[in-house]
């Protein structure tokens, strides 16, 4: 199943490159744990994706993890990050790129173009995506430095609110209509996003900033790593109502590989049988057809199922897919297809 290679709508290897877990040499060699190296994309069929640059707040998601292995849960979030703070992490994020691309890890794509020839090539095909945007100031100047230096995709919040909009919380069970929607500021961030041709990632806004970017953006609406609230009844997860939005908007959504995103009962545990996710699979095809439903892991930030682990482990969710009736040409559309449509469309390409 490597002859259908994975572009990727979400992953947090920075976030372990910026903590010091790993190196951008170790990564180009192989790892010990954790998701995503580049022996192991080629082994997987792991063509690249979004690479997210996120600021981590000071508690443990081990611990987040911890809570939602028992459901009716409702996790508190930290509070805000400073600008400052935010600012250090992602000027540090971008400069984790360089490194990765350096070792031969990876490959910077600023264009659908480059992606496509990426995905075949060595290095993984790596867009970058900010997580949350803190370090982003109001008069956007940053944000244009870091559009030259690759920056293609934003999600103007994490869970915890900022001073652009609020996000979902950790909640099971919990529809996303959580709170307000976007500040003027944060609208004033879609609309610059929008002249720069910077997709702007739903996942982990709530129900009424989903509905304040609809309103504002010209570009297609897109949910980089979220699942079927309706398979689901998360919090993090995107009703049937926000699924026609998205159709109608010609966008897409990323299956997010989170245990506690894709188990009927909400709880982070890890073995399950891959027919849950064909259950997400099925909901998303039926909502927004064939051409707007893709991958969005969160490898490295999340708890996958075991009969995937990491990106190795492609290849079962795709045989998976095979046995559940996708042929050649869907297949081509989930993996990577569906992606370069909506990138292309978006980024005016």
């Amino acid at each position: 199943m490597t002859d259908f290679p994975v572009f990727d709508g979400h992953n947090d290897l920075i976030l372990r490159l910026l903590r010091g877990d790993v190196t951008a040499d170790a990564v180009a060699a192989g790892l010990p744990d954790g998701h995503i190296d580049k022996p192991r994309a080629k082994a997987g069929g792991f063509g690249g994706g979004m690479f997210a640059i996120f600021v981590p707040s000071p508690d443990d998601k081990a611990v987040r993890h911890d809570e939602m292995r028992n459901p009716p849960y409702d996790i508190a979030l930290p509070t805000q990050v400073s600008e400052a703070e935010a600012t250090d992490w992602t000027e540090r994020g971008f400069d984790a790129m360089d490194n990765l691309e350096a070792a031969g890890a990876i490959r910077i794509c600023r264009t659908a173009s480059d992606v496509e020839a990426a995905l075949p090539a060595d290095e993984m095909a790596a867009v970058t995506h900010i997580e949350g945007a803190e370090a982003v100031d109001r008069e956007f100047a940053k944000l244009n430095q870091w559009y030259d230096r690759g920056l293609r995709s934003l999600g103007p919040v994490w869970s915890r609110d900022t001073v652009w909009g609020h996000g979902v919380p950790f909640r099971y069970p919990s529809d996303p209509d959580t709170g307000p929607g976007l500040t003027d500021a944060g609208k004033a961030l879609i609309r610059e996003c929008n002249r720069l041709k910077i997709l702007v990632d739903l996942s982990h806004l709530n129900g009424k900033g989903f509905e304040d970017v609809a309103r504002i953006t010209d570009a297609p609406l897109v949910a980089t790593h979220s699942n079927a609230w309706a398979v689901c009844p998360h919090s993090r997860n995107l009703t049937d109502r926000q699924l026609a939005v998205i159709r109608d908007s010609d966008g897409m959504v990323g299956i997010n590989f989170a245990s506690a995103f894709l188990r009927p009962d909400g709880r982070m545990e890890s073995e399950f049988e891959l027919d849950i996710m064909l259950r997400h699979f099925d909901h998303l095809v039926s909502s927004l057809g064939e051409d707007r439903v893709g991958l969005g892991s969160d490898f490295d930030g999340a708890l996958v199922p075991d009969h995937i682990e990491d990106c190795a482990g492609l290849p079962n969710l795709l045989t998976a897919l095979r046995s559940h009736g996708v042929d050649d040409g869907l297949m081509t559309k989930i993996t990577h297809g569906n992606w370069l449509r909506v990138l292309r469309k978006t980024w005016g390409q």
